[in-house]
């Protein structure tokens, strides 16, 4: 939850959108009145989308006011009429999304056969409403630079708007931005009036919204950071709300091809650094868009496709064993002693570091009593005697290791590496693969006015966009992170929305909205089968995408294998039902509505599902005193029985071995809001806007049944719960799971309750706020809200619910 003030006084030129708008739309409001400045009741006013030719009329007021909401966003002329005077037309009124444009007349005595045209546009300055945020325009957002076309990033150009900072999944590089001090994942992002929120539960693709129309087709689109009005809830944060263009009475279109080429760069570091020569850099958009007339002002459609080709070299310096290493079959590990400084055991001996220990010499050394190999002793020195100081082993003459003693399968383990291109014992193989990043998507939007009192209008988006993160190494050997490996993201968000005029001052309008992304990365050869038993690993699932090779972490050397965490498949589908309807009285706007969403959501990313092995040489190094990267002498060294007077037997293998079953989570949760609106206009000068809203979120529940949850009791004496699902109760829990129950007085529950849990019921958020026009040029704002935050919940409290996951 978060609650805010904030009062703030804006200068002409700043663009903060109606409080009257729906959601995607505008209004135009004012008052007609005489040359003496009274007021003109039942007035005929005509409003007219210079556009489309859709039509509009209703009359004035009492107070001779008069207010067209919603209406889309676009270009429009408004005339007013009325008997014993001229008739005054305004015929370049620009509205924009959320935005409430004030157009007064003034009408002469005369013949309403007399027109007077006023061609000047309304003031920019918004004095109707507290909210404050900034409107894109068409022209901004095709004229400014914009790296990948990206028009996110132009929310940051709104005050209090800044950069996300990097991170894991590179949310920054796709436009992430936190406004007035709150976090990116508090922000709600709408297409076309909808929900166009990633779900997904780690933003595996690197974006938190659905889908990214390209510029030219972007109509506009508006940044909201403070005092919104109570239609607006989900999150506490910004609000960015983009609406995509139109047809018209007239064709339009427009065709684009951008480019970018190494051939215009200069090296970058990495690659002056090792050498190593200019990668490849080329990035193609192109594209068009085209809108028009089906009917002429009837039916209009508008459409567009965008294509992205990116090709780009990805430098890296990696280790990998030396050539002299590789050619003696990994037996000569001579030049790890060319490292600098030493070790020291505890019998005081001093070895160079890089120095490879047996381990089938391992002993015990006691203080007071000679070694059994070397006799030395080490005295007691005030501790009691027959105390042990810890262990020793002996160094392999020259790091020649006999070649009876290595394993076949870590030999051929390594000899996945490639072979070094550069120099030295460390950072000796520069790589620069080729990432492949390409895109196809499109958009398409029908409107249709089917009547006087009714239009309706549908869009989709679609995109499609297999990636290529290149690891290092090719082929299995991989050595890439989570970040690396193919990934493959769909995206598609549709909307169907209906507008009904009851009558001038009664609209409803009611929409359907879908927004769906999955994404996937896998590592390499994530279907090819059989590939650990190759080296005789056995036991790794050969199921669909758990193909290839475990991770092998070897000190002084670049990661063999693929990262743990991959296979990663995730999908988040919300389905959304809106209904606003919105009522003028006088000088009151009245707007009520309720939305409601079924989010679904799921990960499959199983932790070491095909092994991790840490070797980090800790068992062919000084006891206690460790280094020397010698983790590959540790993993070729095969554990045997101990080969001098009092070792330790079979001595060796990896430090750690991790290994997880596969598991999946399919996930669900509803979400219902309803909000009330006033917005009252006491003055010419002064409007207030009064509302409130109530948000559900709803628990977070497991498809299938496979949830749990811990309550621990209030007092000693009083038993903890440990809850699951009847669906999923019968499912076994081991014997010393049961005995840990009963010795700390945990009582198993099986529940009814969706989710395990309760959702808040409370969540009303006040919503007030004034605007009062000073000056022509001058207007002060104020408000209070309260503000819920709910969706930033995360599976992460059943992704790993025992026992059915990991």
């Amino acid at each position: 939850m978060k609650s805010r003030i904030s009062i703030a006084l804006f200068a002409s030129f700043l663009l903060a959108g109606g409080l009257y708008a729906q959601v995607d739309t505008g209004t135009i409001l004012g008052s007609v009145k005489d040359t003496t400045g009274a007021v003109i009741p039942g007035a005929q006013v005509t409003l007219t989308n210079t556009g489309t030719g859709r039509t509009q009329v209703q009359k004035t007021g009492a107070s001779g006011e008069y207010t067209f909401s919603p209406i889309q966003i676009g270009h429009y002329s408004v005339s007013a009429q009325i008997k014993g005077f001229q008739r005054v037309e305004h015929t370049n009124v620009t509205v924009q999304v959320q935005q409430s444009v004030v157009v007064n007349f003034l009408l002469p005595p005369g013949e309403i056969t007399q027109t007077i045209a006023v061609t000047s546009e309304p003031p920019l300055l918004q004095t109707q409403n507290a909210s404050v945020g900034q409107v894109i325009g068409q022209r901004s957002i095709n004229d400014l630079p914009l790296n990948g076309r990206n028009f996110t990033f132009l929310a940051q150009l709104a005050a209090g708007v800044t950069q996300d900072q990097e991170d894991t999944r590179g949310l920054g590089a796709s436009g992430s931005f936190a406004a007035n001090g709150l976090r990116p994942s508090q922000n709600n992002y709408l297409l076309n009036g909808v929900d166009n929120n990633s779900n997904l539960v780690d933003f595996l693709n690197g974006q938190a919204f659905v889908s990214k129309p390209p510029v030219d087709a972007i109509q506009e689109f508006k940044i909201q950071t403070n005092n919104y009005s109570a239609e607006f809830g989900r999150s506490a944060g910004a609000i960015l709300n983009a609406t995509i263009k139109s047809g018209t009475n007239q064709f339009h279109g427009d065709a684009w091809e951008f480019l970018r080429n190494d051939k215009l760069d200069a090296p970058n570091f990495f690659e002056n650094a090792s050498g190593t020569t200019k990668g490849e850099y080329r990035q193609n958009q192109f594209g068009f868009t085209l809108g028009g007339p089906i009917v002429k002002n009837k039916l209009f459609f508008f459409g567009d496709y965008q294509g992205t080709r990116i090709r780009q070299a990805v430098p890296s310096i990696n280790t990998v064993p030396t050539a002299l290493e590789r050619s003696s079959g990994f037996a000569n590990l001579s030049e790890l002693l060319t490292q600098s400084g030493t070790r020291n055991d505890i019998l005081g001996r001093t070895f160079p570091i890089g120095q490879i220990f047996d381990p089938s010499t391992t002993r015990a050394i006691t203080c007071g009593v000679p070694d059994t190999v070397t006799s030395i002793t080490v005295p007691c020195s005030g501790i009691s005697p027959g105390t042990q100081l810890g262990f020793v082993r002996e160094p392999f003459a020259g790091n020649l290791l006999p070649a009876d003693r290595l394993d076949p399968n870590a030999v051929k383990l390594l000899d996945l590496y490639p072979a070094p291109n550069n120099p030295g014992l460390f950072n000796n193989y520069a790589a620069d693969p080729i990432s492949r990043n390409d895109t196809n998507q499109f958009d398409i939007r029908i409107d249709d006015n089917l009547s006087e009192q009714d239009s309706i209008f549908g869009s989709i988006s679609y995109a499609d966009n297999p990636v290529l993160f290149p690891a290092p190494f090719p082929g299995i050997a991989d050595g890439g992170s989570f970040a690396d490996g193919n990934q493959h993201t769909t995206s598609i968000n549709a909307v169907v929305s209906e507008t009904h005029v009851f009558s001038p001052t009664l609209i409803n309008v009611v929409r359907a909205g879908l927004s769906r992304m999955s994404t996937n990365r896998l590592q390499p050869n994530a279907d090819t089968k059989g590939i650990p038993a190759q080296f005789g690993i056995q036991g790794v699932p050969q199921v669909a995408s758990n193909g290839g090779l475990g991770s092998l972490f070897i000190s002084g050397l670049t990661t063999l294998g693929s990262n743990q965490f991959l296979p990663s498949i995730e999908y988040t589908t919300t389905l959304q039902f809106t209904d606003d309807v919105t009522k003028h009285i006088g000088r009151q706007s009245l707007k009520a509505g309720f939305e409601t969403q079924i989010i679904r959501f799921a990960i499959f990313q199983p932790f070491t599902s095909r092994g991790a092995w840490n070797f980090s040489g800790s068992y062919v190094g000084v006891p206690d005193n460790g280094g020397g990267n010698t983790g590959l002498a540790q993993m070729l060294l095969t554990p045997i029985p101990g080969t001098v007077p009092g070792a330790f037997d079979y001595v060796g293998g990896a430090d750690t071995v991790q290994f997880s079953n596969i598991a999946n989570t399919d996930m669900y949760h509803h979400y219902f809001g309803t909000y009330f609106q006033d917005d009252y206009t006491i003055t010419p000068k002064l409007t207030l806007n009064l509302g409130v809203r109530w948000d559900y979120f709803g628990q977070i529940v497991e498809r299938y049944g496979a949830q749990s949850n811990f309550l621990p009791s209030g007092s000693p004496s009083s038993p903890s719960e440990f809850l699951m699902t009847k669906k999923r109760c019968n499912t076994p829990l081991s014997p010393d799971v049961l005995a840990a129950f009963k010795a700390d007085n945990v009582n198993l529950v099986c529940s009814s309750v969706p989710g395990l849990g309760k959702s808040q019921l409370g969540n009303f958020s006040p919503r007030f706020g004034f605007a009062y026009q000073l000056t022509n040029k001058l207007v002060a704002r104020s408000g209070y809200g309260i503000f819920y935050g709910g969706f930033e919940n995360s599976v992460l409290e059943t992704y790993n619910d025992f026992p059915f996951q990991f």
